[in-house]
């Protein structure tokens, strides 16, 4: 006897809010990505930089006949019409806001529409440990913390002759990337007159000149400093292989949700100097030994020459990236994220 044909039925769609799509190679869209991906064995993904219905969508709105099941909108603030155009559309059902670092330590204590985008959530997602402090008392009962993941890399062996530090990030204010301009004279300085060790430190720093005052900087900087080379952005993967070949990168954010970045690096064999924020010490550890104050040149000066003249705190710090680096792991994310999803459906009205 033939079995019947049933027909395939479709799997429910999970739309992606991101500000920032695949032209702006940022952290933004690396999770909305990666995001689509790891859901693609139960869910189909839309990914749309806008939802139908705010100021300015210009997604196509699916049939009303397969609505989405669920949202997940990357950013409270720039996302803010796009979630506000979902609760309307669709009261009650399945949506997570996914908190950046602008979010959580400027627009949420400061923006109307930041704030509202919180309350219209049904789960809040953070990115790193202590993101859940920040919030509001009566948010953080829908706060999950999902740290993002990368492919873990082979370690490289790195010369002996000099130490190389990256940067990476777009100049812009949030980065600060000039406190890494400011660190890259007083080492220039010091090398011109430290003669009792001759290995050199190159600088190198990789982001497009978001900022048109900071690219002057970096360019300046550049003509000053000989071992300093700011290369502009960059492709993903060309990126990643600047980290994997660096000796240290150096994070000097002034505000982070969970930088991919630093990740990246953990994943690779490649330790870190960090800013000590909480987005940071989110992700690397209280007791991590390479922090440095926010905004403090001088400091993280003497930390890249420590890097060169101490035999033992490269190795230090890599140790300690290597005990968080399974944090980052590809299955644990895609669990968490399932488990997430899973809830915003199963929560969600019957239409």
């Amino acid at each position: 006897m033939r079995a019947a044909i049933l027909p395939l039925m479709r799997k429910p769609l999970v739309v992606i809010v991101s500000p920032a799509l695949a032209q702006a190679n940022n952290g933004n869209w690396q999770t909305a990505w990666r995001w689509s991906r790891a859901l693609a064995a139960h869910y189909r993904t839309q990914i749309v930089s806008d939802w139908p219905g705010s100021a300015s969508a210009t997604a196509a709105q699916p049939e009303r006949s397969d609505p989405p099941v669920a949202m997940l909108a990357l950013h409270a603030r720039r996302s803010a019409a796009s979630i506000a155009a979902w609760a309307r559309s669709y009261p009650g059902r399945g949506l997570a806001v996914v908190l950046t670092g602008t979010d959580l330590y400027r627009d949420i204590q400061t923006d109307e529409a930041a704030k509202r985008s919180l309350t219209l959530a049904q789960k809040l997602v953070v990115l790193q440990d202590l993101g859940p402090q920040v919030l509001p008392f009566d948010c953080q009962h829908k706060t999950v913390v999902i740290f993002q993941s990368t492919r873990t890399r082979q370690t490289l062996s790195k010369s002996s002759r000099h130490v190389r530090a990256l940067m990476v990030g777009h100049l812009r204010e949030e980065k600060s990337p000039q406190t890494l301009m400011q660190a890259v004279h007083l080492v220039s300085s010091s090398l011109s007159t430290d003669q009792r060790n001759p290995k050199k430190i190159f600088i190198d720093q990789i982001g497009s000149a978001l900022d048109p005052v900071l690219g002057e900087q970096a360019m300046a900087t550049a003509r000053d400093c000989p071992h300093y080379r700011w290369l502009g952005g960059l492709e993903h993967e060309t990126t990643r292989r600047h980290i994997q070949r660096a000796h240290v990168l150096v994070n000097c954010s002034r505000m982070e949700g969970g930088a991919h970045v630093l990740m990246e690096a953990m994943c690779s064999g490649t330790p870190v100097l960090a800013s000590r924020i909480d987005g940071n010490v989110g992700m690397l550890g209280a007791d991590y030994l390479g922090y440095f104050p926010w905004g403090d040149a001088p400091s993280l000066a003497n930390l890249l020459r420590r890097c060169r003249d101490d035999p033992g705190f490269l190795p230090a710090l890599r140790a300690q990236c290597e005990s968080r680096a399974h944090l980052f792991r590809p299955d644990t994310e895609r669990a968490a994220l399932l488990g997430l999803v899973d809830q915003l459906v199963s929560q969600r009205p019957t239409i």
